[in-house]
């Protein structure tokens, strides 16, 4: 995550963004819908914007991958918000960081938002809300969701870098070097990352579970009141 400015050539900077894009506009049209329908989850979403931008502010550089290591944030939003506003908070997140912190760049911010934006909020989400339909207990499916979509956005940001930088018929040693340099630091922050999931959202469910009803979703992935399941 957080892909360095310069390191992606322009075709590929530019396919990211193209990607991207379509995922980001449908978010934006979800929030106007849903803000005009429901004031009361503007809140909400600043919490969870803000969320996402505190967890991804702390990076730990990864030098031989040319892009740094860190919590993402977004699996979270997309269980409170669902995957597409996830993706908008996290694009945001993201362009502050690159403008004021330094983290990332401009050029990159495409590749970037693909993979911890899109891929990190779509994978948390879809994880949370299968275990969920097949009974699994709400502490479990949110810490599958906050490792798996924490460690999916790794393995995006490695496919982008290797497909951008590897030689001809090198791109699969690429990945996996790329995946390696990125394991001492990231398998340990995945697993906090699951935890701190599962601790907001059972603490949530606990205090406000009408924020997990899903009711501006079109869909319910929890029961009001169950706590352990």
């Amino acid at each position: 995550m957080h892909i360095a400015e310069g390191i992606l050539p322009a075709n590929w900077a530019i396919l990211w963004y193209i990607i991207a894009l379509p995922v980001i506009l449908i978010g934006i049209r979800l929030i106007s819908s849903q803000t005009q329908q429901n004031r009361k989850i503007l809140p909400l979403l600043g919490l969870a914007g803000a969320a996402v931008f505190l967890i991804s502010a702390f990076p730990v550089p990864v030098p031989v991958a040319g892009t740094t290591s860190h919590p993402v944030g977004t699996p979270l939003a997309a269980i409170l918000l669902g995957p597409f506003i996830a993706a908008v908070l996290g694009a945001i997140a993201l362009l502050f960081q690159a403008l004021f912190l330094s983290h990332g760049g401009l050029s990159t911010w495409g590749a970037n938002i693909l993979s911890m934006a899109v891929v990190g909020g779509f994978v948390g989400f879809t994880v949370f809300f299968l275990l969920r339909k097949v009974g699994v207990s709400l502490m479990l499916a949110a810490f599958a969701a906050g490792i798996l979509g924490d460690w999916a956005t790794y393995a995006m940001t490695s496919f982008e870098l290797a497909t951008a930088l590897a030689e001809p018929g090198g791109f699969w040693p690429m990945w996996g070097s790329l995946v390696a340099a990125f394991a001492p630091t990231q398998l340990p922050l995945g697993f906090l990352e699951g935890l701190f999931t599962a601790g907001v959202v059972v603490a949530i469910q606990q205090r406000r579970p009408e924020l997990l009803g899903g009711s501006f979703l079109g869909f319910k992935h929890t029961t009001v009141g169950e706590t352990g399941r």
